[in-house]
């Protein structure tokens, strides 16, 4: 199954609140996958068939996969683009 890396600087906090908004974009997509939640620093040891990294914080390295930040799901600010932004990416797949 696909995953989705949804990351914070902890693991705990603001990526579950990204998370649960992620979680709501699959719903309204009809799409199946699986959520992981890690800290930045655990990206990397879960990036095996992710197709979407969402995180809270800066990712401290390159990847071929799409990283989008989730910042506008704590903030408010820019949501709806966010919003728009996964779901273009979770449509081409």
């Amino acid at each position: 199954m696909q995953k989705i890396i949804i990351s914070c600087g902890s693991g705990i906090a603001t990526s579950t609140m990204a998370a649960v908004a992620v979680k709501g974009i699959l719903e309204s997509l009809n799409k199946d996958m699986t959520i992981i939640k890690c800290s930045v620093q655990e990206i990397q040891s879960h990036i095996d068939g992710a197709i979407l990294i969402v995180s809270t914080a800066q990712v401290p390295f390159k990847t071929d996969i799409p990283v989008v930040s989730g910042v506008p799901f704590l903030t408010g600010v820019g949501k709806d683009k966010t919003i728009k932004e996964i779901e273009n990416i979770l449509q081409k797949l």
